[in-house]
């Protein structure tokens, strides 16, 4: 029951907060970190407890039938790489409450049943095993944060709320026709209906319609991750978004494409994926180098910040479409580092606009003596934004390049690049709006005791993982192996 209680307690603690806000502002507050804080300890206890792989490769598992007559169930499981993306998004679900903790003073009921419910359905995309199911909390997620976006945003929120409804819903769309034809196309085959994701593993598909199944599926997870072309609702988003929103969309509802990639497109669809391999993995390096050369570009800090997700997950897609150990660990790990660091660029750059009430880089400079403790944090998490040995993205980008290695040395000398791209816009952030001269006499608060909480956390995260990896990484590991042999793909055939 405990993948239930890790569901049930964001969905009511969301519907508790909306109605406290009767009587205090700060009770809504108050039971969401309570909530996610309990959802913590017991994914934290659900880690500390599994059993060994050779045992089974779920860690806890719960299945239900739901509607017996079209074969859909309440499959809830965890393996390695679900439960470190579950811990992620509580960790992160925290961070998120406590950033919004005065910055948010309208509705603020209202608020925290969105950021409750999004999260629940962020959760619920990282455990659902059953491909309805996954679909249900998969469009879980769009409108809480389509709320969070048009109502609590900056001044264009509302086109850019439009604008991430319009991709989202438009490639969740593509995924349900896909998921449907999976699901008859099964049935065609074994005289079974089922949207079990265990079951429909190694479907018969003719070749073409298994590109085209597949491509409804990739569709969806390119558009969160975001792919390049299909990454132009990101930057808006992020941009209008209030601080708890882009923490909640940098650090996890990016994370569910790649994660849909890894669980779902390669091993439903292997020969497909094979066929689209060295497409993906030129997506995946054009998406490095630009999102670096557009981050480098921006004069608006958030939206500079934004266009770096867009490089770092571009990453995570090289090393899922290589598909071999290396890659794949490095993928992970690049999911988990870049939800900490640039989580926390976010965090700061919303405590900066609350102060100086600007993104305007051009308006910036000399923050560093106005605000010392916040000068030293951002140069920390641009450090680690850029792959500074000793920090966690450092391991998972590197983990990336080693296993691309292996299947094209030419697109992996490429995506290097961007790791120096990297550089510039992390050195150019620091320069315009932390360096230099204070000629605007700027004169700010530095940072609070609840934002150095916050940010001593993120600190803590990624140096443990930059220092100390191998607890995730022998989480993940088997996991990897199980998804593998899945997919059936031997990395002699991916190479190019």
């Amino acid at each position: 029951m405990t993948l239930i209680f890790l569901i049930g307690i964001l969905l009511v603690g969301g519907i508790l907060a909306a109605v406290s806000a009767r009587w205090s502002p700060v009770l809504p507050r108050l039971i969401s970190l309570a909530a996610i804080g309990v959802d913590l300890v017991l994914a934290v206890r659900i880690w500390a407890g599994r059993p060994s792989a050779a045992v089974s490769p779920w860690y806890d598992e719960v299945d239900w039938n739901w509607i017996p007559g079209f074969g859909v169930h309440i499959h809830l499981a965890v393996d390695g790489l679900s439960l470190l993306m579950v811990l992620l998004t509580f960790f992160l679900g925290i961070i998120s409450v406590l950033t919004s903790w005065t910055e948010i003073q309208q509705k603020v009921g209202f608020f925290h049943f969105n950021l409750m419910w999004v999260l629940a359905g962020i959760a619920s995309v990282f455990v659902a095993f059953d491909l309805f199911l996954f679909y249900f909390a998969w469009e879980l997620m769009l409108v809480p944060m389509y709320f969070l976006i048009v109502i609590w945003g900056h001044e264009r929120r509302v086109y850019a709320g439009m604008k991430f409804f319009l991709f989202t819903q438009c490639s969740g769309l593509l995924m349900l026709i896909a998921i449907l034809a999976l699901y008859l196309l099964h049935h065609q085959a074994t005289g079974v209906y089922t949207f079990e994701y265990s079951e429909l593993l190694g479907t018969s598909l003719a070749s073409r319609v298994e590109l085209l199944i597949m491509f409804g599926f990739f569709a969806a997870f390119a558009v969160k991750l975001p792919i390049v072309p299909l990454h132009t609702w990101l930057p808006d988003a992020h941009t209008e978004a209030p601080t708890a929103g882009s923490v909640i969309l940098a650090g996890l509802l990016l994370k569910t494409g790649g994660y849909g990639l890894i669980r779902f497109v390669v091993p439903l669809f292997p020969r497909a994926t094979h066929a689209f391999t060295p497409v993906a993995l030129t997506l995946a390096v054009i998406g490095i180098v630009y999102g670096a050369t557009m981050a480098f570009s921006q004069s608006d800090l958030k939206r500079l910040v934004a266009y770096t997700s867009v490089s770092h997950l571009g990453f995570v897609l090289l090393g899922i479409f290589s598909w071999n150990t290396l890659a794949l660990q490095g993928a992970i790990m690049t999911m988990i580092c870049h939800g900490l660091s640039t989580g926390a660029l976010f965090v700061l750059v919303g405590g900066l606009q609350e102060r100086i009430h600007t993104r305007d880089l051009d308006r910036m400079g000399g923050l560093w003596s106005a605000a010392p403790r916040m000068g030293a944090a951002a140069l920390f998490f641009s450090l680690a934004s850029l792959g500074l040995p000793g920090m966690g993205d450092f391991v998972g980008e590197f983990l990336v390049l080693l296993g691309a290695y292996r299947v094209s040395v030419v697109l992996t000398v490429v995506a290097s690049l961007g790791i120096l791209a990297s550089t510039f816009y992390a050195l150019r952030l620091m320069q315009r709006a932390f360096f230099g001269p204070n000629t605007s006499n700027w004169r700010l608060p530095d940072l609070t005791p609840r934002e150095g909480l916050m940010v001593g956390a993120m600190i803590a995260g990624l140096l443990w993982l930059g220092l100390y990896p191998q607890p995730v990484l022998n989480t993940s590991a088997p996991a990897i192996v199980n998804l593998q042999r899945e997919a059936r793909i031997p990395v002699a055939e991916l190479r190019r």
